[in-house]
């Protein structure tokens, strides 16, 4: 936190003033961007903070100081993507210990977890947390780890992050929550429970689509000393520029997350009265299912909507008709995206779990961003005609 950045003040000022006024050398306002691959000592066996960027840099330090303190956590790890934030969590455990996993999750987290468990390098137990009973049948089995993804990716179920956290500790479990759908002007897994909250930074922390990052943030010391030890270990962090890239889109995180939180409102409501609300699925709409629990525990809904077209065929003609929303994988740039999560974000999940899980081949993803809205809602229309 830079000197002129309080904790008692507001999230977005807070996102606005990450790491300004950090640079000691030349007093510099914007954090400086360190391109460099190795430092040098100041004499020999006299080694200055930084010796080597892949175990530290000054503008990665900066920016996982800043998304930490956003967070609420104790310090965090910048990964060269979402994913290899995921697989550096998974390395805090051991062959014989298991982990308890949404059985809807992102599809990435699925491949993951699945070919650890596939190898024997982890047992995983995927699990529906909404089935009556099946999240405390899987606690019975002492996991060493319990993984939250809210809201989750692409149908947007809500996990109670507070009540999962409270029974997943009280069986010694290492909570981690899932965070990219909302970022934390959102939503505050930390404050709710979790020990450990990642993110793909690509997303909604970055918001400009033009860098792949990931982080986890820790709640505590001792944490954050292992999880680092892993990532210099593996060397799983990116270079100085994306960490710059996301830093410098950190800025405009409360601002933008406003934008996407209003026209993710009005897109769905306007898509529920066209459409049909039961088809829309959105936790600010009053048909969502946890819409009640997205209301406690998140602060805003966010763009992210996913649509039951009913078919493939009616999903491919609204797919190759929008021309505001992009037909592209990915999600929380400040341009709108359109995607087919069956083909496209979890291809990798087999049909048939696919089947189980909801994720038809007529569903459709959307990711709203902030442009202005009168101009989405007429993209939507027309590629809806006729529909």
């Amino acid at each position: 936190m830079s000197d002129s950045t309080r904790k008692d003040h507001s999230q977005t000022t807070r996102t606005v003033r990450a790491a300004l006024e950090t640079d000691r050398q030349h007093g510099a306002v914007v954090p400086p961007l360190h391109l460099t691959s190795t430092f040098a000592f100041s004499g020999y066996g006299e080694k200055r903070e930084y010796d080597y960027s892949r175990s530290g840099n000054p503008t990665r330090d900066a920016l996982g100081g800043a998304l930490a303190e956003l967070e609420g956590g104790a310090g965090a790890v910048v990964t060269a993507s979402g994913m290899a934030a995921v697989a550096l969590v998974t390395q805090l455990l051991r062959p014989d210990q298991a982990a308890v996993v949404p059985h809807d999750c992102y599809g990435g987290t699925y491949r993951l977890f699945n070919a650890l468990n596939t190898r024997g390098s982890l047992k995983v137990r995927f699990v529906d947390y909404h089935a009556p009973g099946a999240f405390d049948a899987a606690l019975a089995e002492k996991p060493a780890l319990v993984w939250i993804e809210t809201p989750s990716n692409p149908l947007l179920r809500i996990v109670d992050i507070a009540e999962t956290a409270r029974k997943a500790k009280a069986v010694g479990a290492l909570v981690v929550a899932d965070n990219t759908f909302l970022s934390p002007v959102w939503q505050q897994p930390i404050a709710l429970g979790a020990d450990v909250v990642v993110h793909s930074t690509t997303k909604y922390l970055n918001g400009h689509s033009d860098m792949v990052g990931g982080i986890a943030v820790v709640l505590d010391d001792s944490l954050a000393e292992r999880i680092q030890f892993i990532a210099n270990a593996a060397g799983a962090v990116p270079g100085p520029m994306d960490s710059w890239l996301t830093l410098r889109g950190t800025k405009t995180l409360a601002l933008r997350m406003r934008a996407h939180d209003a026209n993710g409102r009005a897109v769905a409501a306007w898509l529920a009265n066209r459409w049909g609300a039961e088809r829309v699925i959105y936790p600010g709409l009053s048909t969502h299912p946890q819409h009640a629990l997205a209301k406690k525990q998140m602060t805003g809904f966010g763009g992210m909507i996913s649509v039951e077209m009913g078919s493939r065929a009616l999903a491919a003609t609204v797919l190759g008709r929008t021309k505001v929303y992009a037909l592209a994988e990915s999600l929380g740039g400040v341009e709108s995206l359109i995607s087919h999560p069956a083909s496209m974000t979890h291809a990798s999940v087999p049909p048939e779990r696919r089947a189980q899980l909801g994720i038809s081949d007529g569903l459709i993803r959307l990711s709203t961003g902030v442009e202005d809205v009168d101009d989405l809602i007429a993209d939507l229309e027309q590629a809806f005609k006729g529909l």
